[in-house]
């Protein structure tokens, strides 16, 4: 199965999931009266439901790749093109964690900021380049893809990839199954 396929099985797990548990899918907006693209409604002053929509047109990493002269991984890229949204909480045999996801623009300009910040401490550091996608509820541990290989990992922050948990991605996603994330 595909990346985008295994992510798009997985939003739809966790939809239904959420409609089975009368939850709504929330976020904290700056200005609730500027609609994200994945914005359903207001809730209060500064709290929105939200549901994932498709980005169109997805994003757009070459200024990325150009800034560090590196290719990205082609499924960072993707996982972080395909859909805006405001974070899916996941369980894995591991713990809770946050899918990442890009809010709207502006958000996605920031992760590109964050994402070439990561990689210029990795090269520091003098280890392999990650591309972190998920919060864990152990505010030093994210999940991460070693851009050379597409493998996903636990990774302590500013420390070497520690624990491998998939062979990609798409392989990540079929060990994860919807929850409620609180740990942001």
């Amino acid at each position: 199965m595909s990346l985008a396929e295994s992510y798009q099985n997985f939003i739809e797990q966790t939809l239904s999931w959420h409609q089975q548990h009368n939850l709504t899918l929330q976020a904290w907006s700056a200005d609730p009266a500027t609609a994200a693209p994945c914005q359903l409604a207001v809730l209060d002053e500064h709290q929105v439901s939200w549901q994932p929509v498709k980005q169109q047109p997805p994003a757009d990493f070459s200024n990325v790749e150009q800034a560090l002269e590196l290719e990205l991984h082609s499924d960072i890229k993707q996982f972080y093109s395909l859909f805006y949204g405001a974070g899916l909480g996941a369980s894995h045999s591991r713990g809770m964690l946050q899918l990442l996801m890009v809010w709207d623009q502006a958000d996605l300009a920031r992760l590109q900021e964050n994402l070439i910040g990561h990689i210029l401490m990795k090269r520091r550091l003098k280890q392999p380049e990650t591309v972190f996608f998920a919060l864990t509820d152990d505010d030093s541990i994210v999940l991460s893809v070693l851009n050379h290989s597409g493998e996903v990992y636990l990774e302590a922050v500013g420390k070497d990839v520690s624990e491998k948990l998939a062979d990609s991605l798409a392989a990540f996603f079929s060990q994860i199954s919807p929850a409620a994330y609180q740990g942001v």
